[in-house]
């Protein structure tokens, strides 16, 4: 491709808000208790049969320096203030000084097909742990927009506000709490935009007993006016348990976060370290159980989830209708509908975190539209803390991480993603989670 008309398919970054929330939660909390520790992530795609093409590649490398050009808006920053009253000002202020520095971003093409224009990629993030924290979910709604300009291109936009009306509908009168939680995997800038500003029109004429609750991205929710909304990620919880230690890692990571969010509402992904041991720690201090109003499924059997939790509340003289789970495993509208059905079965309240599914749900054009166009599966993951290898025991086989010089391994430890065997068995046995 001629060097001009590369140019004009580069990608633009819009703002410093165009993130998920948790991003700038962790970064403040980063900021207040580890801020001179460096890290490294690590991307990987899940789907060995998917290869990126070579200009791709060229595109996402141009694109990376665009980001250096991000600042903070003064009214960005009073909307921050405003809506998130949770940011202490020392905060804001070194957000509002933030620049991204794309000297931080190693990426690096390996060539695959017999012509080399097609191939896997690598893309690491290494500096100061609360300054690389910000370069995750940038960097993959960046590279999903620009695969599928120049990679997968049998897709078009026809019919996209139909659908997100269509599940919008649904849910809504199922009585469904749900939020948009798309931006790092969806198929591009404008998709996220439409469907964002469709499930508020929706939601604003809907009479359904449902809540269209809002979103993960801080621009969107700035720009529709609507509530912005997050939890923790995993991330957290890995690299506390790498610097602290692993013997009560969720409880050391759960505590930080609370002395950093005193007074704020607190939601908690479980399955870092698998959800059973999660939540047999939560047990044996009920005050902190008490304290955090919800818990986030984000793998495993997502209907064994509720039940679950609803035993270890209730062995500790907790009423579960003061509680909450978020959804946000793999979403899709039917499943909504059948988590929502399970949890008033038992009484338990919950809500919907959907994000491929509502921003990266699209059918082929040469099929008529009736052959799934398949997203990205995609991540980047915290590797290292000072060195220290970081680990993610999932309830998802799939989704077991130890980094060691290598990005992903499963519990079976699959001959092409290896990984550290020796630390994930030591924190394995360490929590009694068998082999």
């Amino acid at each position: 491709m001629e060097e001009n008309n590369l140019e004009e398919l580069v990608y633009t970054p819009q703002s410093l808000l165009d993130t998920d929330l948790y991003k700038f939660t962790m970064q403040n909390a980063i900021g207040h208790h580890f801020p001179e520790t460096r890290a490294l992530y690590r991307f990987t795609h899940r789907d060995p049969d998917v290869l990126f093409p070579r200009r791709c590649i060229d595109l996402l490398h141009k694109s990376i320096q665009r980001f250096g050009d991000l600042r903070l808006t003064t009214e960005e920053k009073n909307w921050l203030e405003n809506t998130c009253p949770y940011f202490p000002k020392e905060y804001l202020e070194y957000l509002s000084g933030f620049r991204f520095n794309p000297a931080q971003i190693s990426i690096r093409f390996n060539p695959v097909s017999e012509d080399g224009e097609e191939g896997k990629v690598e893309i690491e993030a290494s500096g100061l742990w609360r300054e690389t924290i910000l370069w995750e979910i940038p960097v993959m709604a960046c590279l999903s927009e620009l695969y599928f300009r120049v990679g997968a291109t049998d897709w078009s936009h026809e019919g996209q506000k139909e659908i997100a009306s269509a599940k919008a509908q649904a849910w809504l009168q199922a009585g469904c709490i749900f939020s948009e939680f798309g931006t790092r995997r969806r198929r591009s800038f404008y998709t996220q935009d439409l469907v964002v500003a469709t499930l508020k029109q929706e939601a604003d004429k809907s009479s359904g007993p449902g809540v269209f609750f809002g979103t993960c991205n801080p621009y969107f929710a700035k720009k529709y006016d609507i509530r912005v909304v997050g939890t923790i990620a995993h991330e957290w919880f890995m690299g506390v348990a790498a610097l602290k230690g692993y013997e009560g890692a969720n409880t050391n990571a759960l505590a930080l976060w609370e002395e950093t969010y005193p007074n704020s509402s607190l939601v908690a992904p479980t399955d870092t370290f698998s959800t059973r041991v999660f939540l047999q720690e939560l047990a044996k201090d009920p005050a902190r159980a008490e304290k955090w109003s919800g818990l986030r499924h984000d793998s495993g059997n997502p209907f064994e989830f509720a039940p679950a939790a609803k035993a270890m509340y209730e062995s500790i003289g907790i009423d579960i209708r003061t509680k909450n789970i978020i959804y946000s495993d793999s979403l899709n509208s039917d499943k909504v509908l059948q988590l929502k059905k399970h949890c008033d079965e038992i009484g338990f309240g919950c809500s919907f975190g959907i994000g491929t599914n509502l921003t990266n749900d699209f059918k082929t054009k040469s099929s008529g539209y009736t052959e799934k166009s398949r997203a990205l599966n995609m991540v980047i993951k915290l590797a290292k803390v000072d060195d220290k290898d970081c680990v993610k025991i999932s309830d998802d086989l799939n989704k077991v991480q130890c980094t060691g010089d290598f990005p992903y391994a499963t519990l079976h430890f699959h001959p092409q993603n290896t990984g550290d065997k020796t630390l994930v068995a030591g924190v394995k046995k360490l929590y009694g989670i068998p082999n």
